[in-house]
C-alpha cells in the first residue's frame, strides 16, 4: 500500500491537452475513481502514475518518493487497461499466474500461487475458465480476466481503465458489488477510471470529475451529488439527468418558466433580487404528491401537465410542461399517472441547485440568460448552493 500525490501533472499531444496542471493527493489504502466523459484525459492521468507516458511538467510521487523518472517496472503498480491485453497462447490459469512469476513476486510457490488465483478468480466468477484460452472466452470473460491479473499480483497502486466496461449491465452491478469488498479485504491503494456516475457513487471513496484535462471537482459520493460545483459535474451524475432552467431572483424565490412557477432560495445562497442564475432540479429529487398542499415547510410546490409516461421497471419517468418548461420527474410505480394527466409536484428546499449568477442584466456572450439552447452564466459556471 501507499500514497499517490500528483502536482502539477500535464501531458499534451501535439496541441491537444490531455492533462492541464493537475494536482491531487491519494490517501493510503483509497479507493479513488476518476470520472468523466470520453477525451477527459482519465486514461493519461492513469498512464502518467503507470510511467507508460512521459509527462510534459509536474511529478508523480507514490509512497513518498518521487518516482516521475522512474521506469514502470520498480514503480510497483498493476494496471489493467480498456483492452484486455492477454496473452493469446496461454490459458486463463496460466495469464492469472504470469504476474506471480517474475521480478519481486517471484517468490511465491506453486501452492500460493494456486491459493491467490483461486481467492480473485472465485470472487470474479471465473474459476470454471481456468483451462480456457482467450479466444475461447466472451468478451465480458475475457475482461474479468484481464482484472484478475491486477488483482493477483501484490502492488503498491492498483491502476483500473475502465474493467468493466465491456460487461452487460447485470453482471457490472455484480462486479461493482464484489469489487467493493475486494477493496475493502485488500486495502491497497486503487486509482479507477470510469465514465459511468453510479461505478464512481458505488465504489469511491473519493471522485474526481475531469473535463478536457483539468480537474473541475474532487469530493466524497455525498459531496458530489449534493453539491456539485457546477452545471458540468451536475450533469454527469444522475439519469435521467438533471433539469437544468433558467430563472430570475424576485422576493426570496426564484421564477422559472418565464414565471409560471417558482422554488425558494435555499439557505446560505448569497443572490440579489434581479439576479439571472440556472436552478438545477434533480428528477430524483422531484416527489408527486396527490395535493400540491403536501410536503414540508420551505418546500416548492409545483403542478404540470405529463406530456410523456415512460415506465422504467418501478418507477415512471413523466416529462410535465410547467407553463413551456418540460421538467422530467421520477415517479414511483404505484402512482399510475397517465399521459394529459394534471400532477402536483414538491421538491424540498435542500434539494434546490443554485449555480451562479449573472446579475440583472448581464451575461458572457452578451445574451440574457434566456437566450439560446446553452446560455453561459459566468466564465465558470459555479454553484451557489449552501453546504448542507
Amino acid at each position: 500500500m501507499a500514497t499517490v500525490s500528483l502536482k502539477g501533472l500535464s501531458k499534451s499531444y501535439g496541441k491537444t491537452k490531455a492533462v492541464q496542471d493537475l494536482s491531487v493527493d491519494i490517501a493510503d489504502g483509497e479507493f479513488f475513481v476518476i470520472l468523466g466523459p470520453s477525451g477527459a484525459g482519465k486514461t493519461t492521468t492513469l498512464k502518467s502514475v503507470a510511467g507508460l507516458v512521459d509527462i510534459d511538467s509536474g511529478s508523480v510521487t507514490i509512497g513518498n518518493n518521487d518516482v516521475t523518472l522512474v521506469e514502470p517496472y520498480h514503480r510497483n503498480v498493476a494496471m489493467a487497461f480498456e483492452s484486455y491485453a492477454l496473452y493469446p497462447q496461454k490459458t486463463v490459469s496460466e495469464n492469472l499466474a504470469s504476474p506471480l512469476k517474475s521480478g519481486r513476486t517471484g517468490k511465491y510457490t506453486d501452492a500460493q500461487r494456486r491459493e491467490r488465483i483461486d481467492q480473485v478468480t472465485t470472487t470474479l466468477g471465473i474459476n470454471h475458465l481456468l483451462k480456457r484460452f482467450p479466444r475461447e472466452l466472451s468478451n465480458g470473460q475475457r475482461q474479468r480476466v484481464a482484472l484478475g491479473r491486477v488483482l493477483v499480483r501484490p502492488a503498491d497502486i492498483y491502476l483500473l481503465d475502465e474493467p468493466l466496461s465491456h460487461l452487460d449491465a447485470k453482471l457490472r452491478a455484480a462486479m461493482r458489488a464484489e469489487l467493493k469488498q475486494l477493496g475493502a479485504m485488500s486495502k491497497t491503494t486503487t486509482v479507477y477510471v470510469t465514465h459511468d456516475y453510479q461505478e464512481a457513487l458505488a465504489l469511491g471513496d473519493r471522485i474526481a470529475v475531469l473535463r478536457e484535462g483539468a480537474l473541475v471537482q474532487i469530493g466524497t459520493p455525498e459531496e458530489i451529488w449534493r453539491r456539485p460545483a457546477d452545471t458540468f459535474v451536475a450533469r454527469a451524475l444522475g439519469q435521467p439527468e438533471i433539469n437544468l432552467l433558467n430563472g430570475e431572483v424576485e422576493d426570496g424565490r426564484i421564477r422559472l418558466g418565464s414565471g409560471a412557477f417558482d422554488v425558494p432560495v435555499p439557505a446560505g445562497v448569497d443572490v440579489r433580487g434581479g439576479d439571472r442564475v440556472r436552478v438545477g432540479l434533480r428528477p430524483c429529487d422531484i416527489h408527486v404528491a396527490g395535493d400540491a398542499g403536501q410536503g414540508s415547510a420551505g418546500a416548492a410546490h409545483l403542478t404540470g401537465t405529463v406530456t410523456l409516461a415512460e415506465r422504467l421497471g418501478r418507477n415512471i419517468e413523466l416529462t410535465v410542461d410547467m407553463g413551456g418548461e418540460q421538467l422530467i420527474v421520477l415517479a414511483s410505480g404505484r402512482e399510475g399517472v397517465d399521459e394529459g394527466a394534471r400532477v402536483s409536484m414538491t421538491v424540498a428546499e435542500e434539494n434546490v441547485h443554485v449555480f451562479a449568477p449573472l446579475g440583472p442584466q448581464r451575461s458572457d456572450t452578451g445574451k440574457n440568460a434566456g437566450e439560446g439552447d446553452t446560455p453561459r452564466l459566468s466564465s465558470d459556471d459555479k454553484t451557489l448552493e449552501a453546504a448542507q
